[in-house]
């Protein structure tokens, strides 16, 4: 999703006037791959880990449910917390909130300090996102926006891949995975510490409005309410099934490490597509293929690895494919002045469902199985699906001419919002 900043490109204070330094820039996107490392190990090791030590995968329920609380606390309270420290000093205290998560991970599998540890955990990470990318949207000419914006997903999604596959290298029932954890964490914490990336202006107070933002793109909400489901549904509790389903430890690593890939392939064709005829139709198509790819997970559970490991690939990347085209068909229809105000709005919708699901998914798969999250999913994404079918039928289209171009984004992330936030005087165009 393209945000129009407010304030003009950062320059280097050496420079003059001079375009911000491409290292300097990548300054912080090293520092969110590094992070990235950690991050997937963690998801990865916490529900092997858990079954292992014999947990009901209730636990490991409720501990992504924490995870999605904290996220969902992280939207709102990062703003204050910029507002007072700036972003360099705040990522650097949310980088030492995730080490400190995984220092309690590592003190043993007690699943209660683990939902909190996960919680604080959750609250950084979107944290980290909401201040990486608002940064770099500041320090970016728009030139090249679009470019660095979508290296910086690539590289966060190659991190996680990374960290993924590090699961099958070390020992379960040891600190290994919090320890390696924290270290990637510290060093994530030295580019940002060096940078010479200026800092944007101080952010105003933050404000959501869901009506609005509704008015505007309802499939755009929609769309955002819909991927905070499937996404923390099927990355959240794949790994979880998977475990309690028997398959090894090296197999579900295997399984998230290759599951990103989906997310690489099947963007760029969607996104060429939509940039060329009502996006609506493409996440029709979108929102299919993942409920195809779940009733195929749902009917081959248990099967072949190898499998499995192509539908998750097709299903986790039909899901991921809905937040980037959701974001870009509301931004199509949003004024400038809309963006940032829209972009905060999504945010929210994107969390709030992130945290709602993983509660009904865990409650459910109390009652019916760890495959609960699979119907869930599969639900959400036919209704979605459906309501996007209704609204081509009842409302016209964005003119080719006035959309803008799609970029490549991971539902991993939460939208790259602006911290300053738009007045209340908005030029609201004609909703979906």
């Amino acid at each position: 999703m393209a945000i129009q900043t407010k304030h003009q490109p950062a320059v280097d204070p050496e420079q003059g006037s001079a375009p911000t330094p491409l290292i300097a820039i990548a300054s912080v996107i090293v520092s969110m791959a590094l992070i990235a490392i950690g991050n997937g190990l963690m998801f990865a090791y916490i529900p092997v880990r858990l079954g292992v030590e014999g947990f009901d995968p209730t636990w490991a329920g409720l501990i992504v449910t924490g995870l999605s609380a904290g996220g969902l606390a992280g939207c709102i309270l990062t703003g204050p917390l910029v507002r007072r420290v700036g972003h360099a000093r705040a990522f650097m205290v949310l980088s030492a909130l995730i080490a400190l998560s995984n220092a309690a991970i590592g003190a043993g599998p007690h699943p209660l300090p683990w939902i909190g540890a996960r919680a604080l955990y959750g609250f950084a990470i979107c944290g980290l996102f909401i201040v990486a990318q608002s940064w770099l949207n500041d320090a970016i000419a728009n030139a090249i926006r679009g470019r660095v914006m979508a290296f910086f997903y690539v590289a966060y999604v190659a991190g996680l891949g990374v960290g993924y596959a590090a699961l099958a290298l070390v020992d379960i029932k040891a600190a290994d995975a919090p320890l390696i954890g924290i270290v990637f964490t510290a060093l994530s914490i030295l580019p940002v510490g060096m940078t010479r990336l200026a800092q944007p202006p101080a952010p105003q107070a933050a404000s959501v409005a869901l009506r609005r933002a509704w008015r505007i793109s309802p499939v755009g909400v929609a769309g955002m309410l819909a991927v905070g489901g499937l996404s923390m549904s099927i990355s959240g509790f794949a790994p979880i099934h998977a475990t309690a389903k028997g398959y090894s430890q090296a197999d579900v690593a295997l399984l998230l490490s290759v599951m990103p890939l989906g997310t690489l392939i099947l963007q760029l064709p969607f996104g060429w597509i939509s940039d060329r005829t009502d996006r609506r139709y493409v996440l029709i198509g979108a929102s299919a293929l993942a409920a195809a790819a779940g009733m195929l997970a749902l009917g081959f559970d248990g099967g072949a690895l190898a499998l499995l490991l192509v539908i998750y690939v097709l299903w986790d990347g039909a899901s991921e494919s809905i937040y980037s085209l959701s974001s870009a068909h509301a931004a199509d229809r949003a004024g400038k002045d809309d963006m940032v105000a829209l972009s905060s709005s999504l945010l929210f919708a994107w969390s709030l469902a992130g945290f709602i699901v993983p509660g009904i998914v865990t409650a459910l798969s109390a009652a019916f199985g760890t495959q609960a999250f699979i119907y869930v999913a599969i639900v959400i994404a036919c209704v979605f699906c459906l309501f996007v079918l209704l609204r081509v039928f009842t409302t016209q289209a964005v003119p080719a001419t006035e959309t803008g171009s799609f970029a490549p984004m991971t539902a991993q992330a939460p939208l790259p919002v602006e911290l300053a936030y738009a007045p209340d005087e908005q030029d609201w165009r004609r909703a979906d």
